[in-house]
This record gives structure tokens, sequence and C-alpha cells, in this order.
């Protein structure tokens, strides 16, 4: 009797020295990366770039840019027409590439970024700035 309390001692002692599982956090850390490769790059305002967008410059002219996630966009005037088309990237928030289609193109890169007042501005290279605005559909 005194052998089988021994050994029933002795097997919950191992049983309770098993490492305990691991927790759910470490899966849901690496989804959340995850989650967000799939989304795609983030925009000004911490959104998918992928969307329509209204472009007001500094001289009044609007037109609209619709930003695909295939990595193409178009650019509409007032009327509906479009004024341009071609390939874009955006590596962060903060600055936003695009390469027209036309014969030698080339890259032109736009800093952008919202002010304290909640207006989202980009500025060109050559410094002209215009204001952005997400279309919601």
């Amino acid at each position: 009797m005194k052998r089988l309390i021994a050994m029933a001692a002795l097997a919950s002692l191992a049983a309770c020295s098993q490492p305990a599982p691991e927790p759910e956090t470490a899966a849901t850390e690496a989804a959340a990366p995850a989650a967000a490769e799939a989304a795609g790059p983030l925009a000004a305002d911490g959104k998918s770039s992928v969307g329509m967008y209204k472009v007001t410059t500094a001289e009044g002219v609007e037109f609209m840019e619709d930003v695909k996630a295939d990595g193409t966009y178009s650019q509409t005037d007032k009327d509906g027409k479009v004024v341009e088309t071609g390939k874009w990237v955006q590596e962060s928030p903060t600055e936003y590439c695009t390469t027209a289609d036309t014969e030698g193109a080339v890259e032109k890169c736009n800093v952008e970024g919202i002010d304290a007042a909640g207006v989202w501005t980009s500025k060109n290279a050559e410094g002209q700035v215009a204001t952005v605005e997400r279309v919601e559909s």
C-alpha cells in the first residue's frame, strides 16, 4: 500500500511539472503582420492606399484619382475624361509615387501627411501642394 501511495504521489508531481501550453498570443502576433501585408500599403490616413481620391491643386483645379489594387491608377478631370494613367507605389504612408504611362515618363514622388487640422496634403518635388480627400463609395 505504501508503495502504491508513493507511486501515486510521483505521478501527481510528474503531471504538475509538465510545461504549460503555449499561449495563443504568439499565433495572434504572427497573424497581425500577415493581415497588414494582405491589406497592402497604407495611405496618409492609415487606410489602404487603394481607393478613390479627390485632389485639389493650389490653383483650385480638381481631379479624381482612382488608385487600384493592381498597382495602376487613373486620373479623370471634372468632366470624367481620363487625363492620365500609370502605375503607383507607396512604400510608406508619407510617400506616394506614380509613373505615368506616357513614353519617357519618370517616377514622381509626393510627400503626404495630415496636419493638425485634419487636412491631408500632398507635396510634389517642385513644392506644389494639393489637398487630398478620400472618396468613400
